[in-house]
């Protein structure tokens, strides 16, 4: 849906108090950024209209899931050509978390999330492995995320 609607300063603010608390209710945005709270109500749904407000999402902790390897892996394809349909068969495996077309070496960069070593391996072997047009990979353990944070849009 296009619309003419222009982003002020007052619309940053309140992406930036709500990318950092998606739960924060709209009258306590409203008081950091000296509005109403219908205001706030208004400007966020011009922003979804808009296309950059998405949604919400909630921030879980998988580890606390038993989760507990975050790898982050490199994939090189045979042809590129494949890429659309490598896509769409990772986007089948659960354990795959985010999906990169990138520049570099690789052609695709992917986000894992498996339980432990062997649950990693069996993802590998058994369903990353036997995507058509993959003809390699190469992993990297995340051993700590250190810092998960928005831009900050001021």
């Amino acid at each position: 849906m296009k619309t003419n609607y222009q982003i002020d300063n007052v619309d940053l603010k309140i992406l930036n108090i709500l990318s950092k608390n998606a739960k924060m209710p709209y009258t306590e945005v409203a008081k950091k950024v000296y509005v109403s709270g219908g205001t706030v109500h208004v400007r966020m749904r011009k922003l979804e209209k808009m296309g950059i407000v998405r949604g919400t999402m909630l921030d879980i902790d998988f580890s606390k899931l038993g989760y507990t390897i975050s790898c982050f892996m490199g994939i090189y394809l045979e042809k590129s050509f494949l890429y659309k349909e490598a896509v769409k068969a990772l986007k089948n495996i659960p354990e795959v978390v985010e999906i990169h077309a990138i520049t570099g070496q690789y052609t695709i960069f992917i986000k894992i999330l498996c339980k432990d070593t062997p649950h990693f391996r069996e993802i590998l072997d058994s369903k990353i492995h036997k995507v058509k047009g993959i003809t390699r990979t190469e992993s990297f353990l995340s051993i700590e995320e250190t810092l998960k944070d928005g831009l900050s849009l001021n």
